[in-house]
């Protein structure tokens, strides 16, 4: 957790409404550092729905493997319901063995004591280093004093609980209509290295007083992700522990129950749960390791959608684009080099890149009009939007990510010192 907020930060802190059936509490436990607050506790009530996305790693960590458990409903859960979930930073408990295994099953079973419910119905989530075994009986006492004053209005201080090299605590909020009732989203998210996600992000929790039942939530979550947070990078590698967890309590009076993904009262409410993870997705962005620049990557032109993502992330993931943004250098000559080399259709002679909209290169050469003072002067601006127009076809996809800057190379330098 840094002391210096990154220059690309919002201006400030959402405050978050309440949202009845969810109840926080955090603490310091010494998972890693001392006097550091290190654990979260979301209480639920009783009927909580819950859905789940996670990394595709073939590396998994325990709490990955423990939520989808819990999800699939294996023994001794209860498929698609959920009464509370623990979050520590510090370790990420990954790559642990069965020291590791153990240690979530003693987490959810302090956790089920303390709140008197099922171990099946505790989520976990664990950010942090890897390789390092967790230490699951400092919970002990610990998630006691948490769920005995957790509080519907602690949403801040969830949000930097689960922090480890981000900067700001990252939360994002949207009310909407269901049917005839008033229903709200909240969320928080951290992230700010080890991110390609490849689902959703390293950690991030949704929170709704909606009715929607597990495969419906569970559904709207999966196409959620798709343009949120997995078109989001900082350093093209994807973290054993990325998890996105939905919870739905139903306590909104008067909001209809919702069995299906499909049900059209469901069309404003799933609009609102994207632009909810679409603002948590770019918060992460913003807050790249050492970031000083927001960096829009746009591809149009390509012969499918699928392919405009994979243009996408070439260009967003090279260390050659990323730091010549770092350095304000309007070096158009390595985006072409990425378009190239990401192993899709492309015409060189077809191709042209635009930096803040301004074309710098067209048909397979510098632009005739492109001018270098007045490149560089965009190149200056906290947002750089980059564009390749590829003409070949109408998919089109967007990707966000960061400059690459000393300061990522310093953070991960030291992170485990």
């Amino acid at each position: 957790m840094s002391t210096t907020v990154s220059p690309l930060a919002p201006a400030s802190v959402p405050t978050l409404p309440v949202i009845a059936g969810v109840r926080l509490a955090t603490a310091a436990a010494g998972i890693r550092y001392k006097g550091r607050t290190d654990v979260l506790l979301a209480l639920f009530d009783e009927g909580t729905t819950v859905a789940g996305v996670f990394t595709k790693s073939k590396c998994p960590s325990a709490a990955v493997d423990w939520c989808r458990e819990r999800l699939a409903g294996g023994k001794s859960s209860k498929g698609g319901l959920a009464r509370a979930l623990v979050v520590n930073s510090g370790n990420a408990n990954a790559f642990t063995g069965k020291t590791g295994k153990a240690a979530t099953k003693l987490t959810a079973d302090i956790a089920a004591r303390a709140i008197k419910a099922n171990a099946g119905q505790i989520f976990l989530a664990s950010t942090g280093v890897i390789g390092e075994p967790l230490d699951a009986t400092k919970f002990n006492g610990v998630l006691d004093d948490l769920a005995s004053r957790a509080a519907p209005e602690s949403w801040e201080e969830a949000a930097r609980a689960i922090m480890t090299t981000d900067t700001f605590p990252k939360l994002a909020t949207k009310t909407v209509k269901l049917g005839k009732a008033r229903v709200t989203i909240n969320g928080i998210a951290k992230g700010a290295g080890m991110i390609a996600p490849d689902m959703a992000t390293m950690l991030s929790f949704v929170f709704t007083d909606a009715p929607i039942a597990a495969p419906a939530l569970q559904a709207l979550l999966k196409s959620g992700v798709e343009d949120t947070f997995n078109a989001v990078t900082i350093d093209g590698d994807t973290s054993t522990s990325d998890t996105l967890l939905a919870f739905a309590t139903g306590a909104a009076k008067d909001a209809p129950r919702i069995s299906r993904a499909s049900d059209p009262r469901l069309k404003a409410f799933a609009k609102a749960f994207r632009e909810v993870l679409a603002d948590l997705a770019e918060q992460v962005a913003r807050d790249g390791e050492g970031a000083r620049k927001l960096v829009e990557v746009l591809v149009e032109g390509a012969v499918s959608k699928a392919s405009a993502r994979r243009v996408a992330m070439s260009i967003a993931n090279s260390p050659l684009v990323k730091t010549a943004i770092a350095g304000e250098d309007a070096n158009w000559g390595r985006v072409v080099m990425a378009v190239g080399k990401a192993g899709e259709p492309a015409d060189r002679d077809k191709l042209a890149i635009f930096f803040n909209g301004v074309r710098v290169a067209y048909k397979g050469m510098r632009d005739p009009s492109y001018d270098e003072a007045e490149v560089s002067a965009l190149m200056k601006q906290p947002k750089i939007t980059i564009k390749a127009a590829l003409g070949l076809g109408k998919g089109r996809d967007r990707v966000l990510t960061c400059d690459l800057t000393k300061e990522y190379v310093a953070i991960n330098g030291d992170y485990r010192s």
